[in-house]
């Protein structure tokens, strides 16, 4: 024959050859006749590089691993590349896989478990496409951010696009860290990739935030962790990516200097939530810390003293002057330290009332350091508490002794001839 038939012609042939009975008793010829269209279909049908391929293992060699590819040519892939973590080979003839084309070569069509760089490009622009989070590896540093790793494939993000908060420096601390990423831009068939991770934080947080405003309703008590001290008050964060601020009015019942002085960042708290509001987009959540616990009660003063007795949330009207403590210093400045002589209640040794101890140098107190102190004097309209250094016992009754003789000019054993005389004439008895 000068030239092939087509495919349809044959069948058509075919089916003219049959018996008319035979059509009718069984119907075989027309199943026969779709068999046989389905394997020209497939015989006609071309693979090319990155192509999913799903078949059945046909053979399982030592080197080799036969596969239906729907066509008559069989694909085969190494033995070694369908191995597991253990190195052992989980499959058996029969089993159904899912493979990827590597080569076509003749009729020859080499698989593997591996998506080639087709496929990774063709996952990395759907993810961009339908704006899917992709895990990458922070590899290095360059110029103007970082470069990251996503499927092996090299992408770039901005320094500005690494974080929610800001990047202090060149972003080294990230290097060889695993974060999700937005993928912001894909062109050039995925050789140039721009990601963001910063734009999944801030999403997250927005999804947190109203979430938990919808579960969390004004006036419940929550636990927190502080996670950043500023002069103002402490942020606290409530749930991942949600933060309130405790003013410092709010963290004690007591007046403190600063929030570094009865908080720690990573320090876990129990607070109150006060406010919730909305301003530009951003949820503003007020909290308190001393609301979330009891007021402090005050002992009342004895009215036979001749004092008024004193509101009972001051925590300064259970302490008394000549009081002696051990106080932790919470801040050091020029004019003095800040000592927190009990949690909550802070007061000042001023660098002037360390001038009558030669022994004391002010120069060598850090902040942590533990003084021996004594309450020098209580304001209460002001609730301030300042303080001393103890004092000897008999150290003001030795100071007046020493002014009485000196403005009598002698002493009882007259002069210092006089005396050594007398010591003199009293060893010789």
């Amino acid at each position: 024959m000068s030239q092939t038939k087509k495919n349809s012609d044959f069948i058509d042939e075919f089916n003219d050859s049959q018996d008319p009975e035979t059509e009718t008793s069984g119907g075989g010829s027309d199943e026969f006749a779709r068999m046989l269209g389905e394997s020209f279909k497939g015989s006609t049908k071309k693979f090319k590089v990155g192509d999913r391929v799903r078949g059945k293992i046909l053979v399982v060699g030592r080197e080799e691993v036969y596969v239906s590819t729907g066509t008559p040519t069989d694909g085969a892939v190494a033995r070694r590349d369908l191995l597991d973590a253990e190195g052992n080979f989980p499959y058996k003839v029969d089993d159904v896989i899912d493979l990827f084309v590597t080569q076509v070569r003749g009729g020859e069509i080499r698989l593997s478990k591996n998506p080639t760089d087709r496929n990774l490009a063709e996952d990395l622009e759907d993810a961009f496409d339908k704006m899917l989070p992709i895990p990458g590896r922070v590899v290095e540093v360059c110029k103007g951010g970082v470069r990251v790793n996503i499927k092996g494939k090299l992408a770039f993000c901005p320094i500005s696009q690494l974080d929610s908060k800001h990047v202090e420096g060149d972003g080294a601390e990230y290097v060889g860290r695993s974060f999700d990423f937005r993928i912001t831009q894909f062109s050039e068939g995925g050789r140039n990739i721009v990601v963001s991770r910063k734009k999944l934080l801030v999403e997250e947080r927005e999804l947190g935030t109203a979430s938990f405003l919808e579960e969390t309703k004004d006036g419940a008590i929550v636990t927190g962790k502080v996670v950043r001290l500023e002069p103002f008050g402490a942020f606290v964060e409530l749930a991942p990516g949600v933060d309130g601020l405790v003013h410092i009015s709010e963290i004690a019942w007591s007046r403190i200097g600063a929030p570094s002085d009865v908080l720690a960042p990573g320090q876990e708290v129990a607070v109150k939530l006060l406010k919730r509001e909305i301003l530009n987009g951003r949820a503003k959540i007020s909290l308190s810390i001393k609301q979330a616990t009891e007021r402090p009660a005050a002992p009342e003063r004895s009215s036979a003293a001749g004092a008024a007795n004193p509101a009972k949330d001051d925590p300064t009207s259970k302490f008394a002057v000549g009081q002696l403590f051990t106080g932790k210093v919470t801040r050091k400045e020029v004019y003095g330290f800040f000592l927190e002589i009990e949690p909550g209640v802070t007061g000042l040794l001023h660098k002037s009332r360390t001038f009558d101890h030669s022994d004391f140098r002010l120069e060598k107190v850090k902040v942590g350091d533990s003084l021996a102190v004594q309450i020098a004097e209580i304001k209460l309209p002001e609730r301030q508490i300042s303080l001393s250094l103890p004092r000897d016992a008999g150290e003001d009754d030795w100071k007046q002794h020493q002014q009485a003789q000196a403005t009598s000019g002698a002493t009882s054993f007259g002069t210092l001839g006089d005396r050594m005389k007398a010591a003199l004439a009293a060893k010789k008895k």
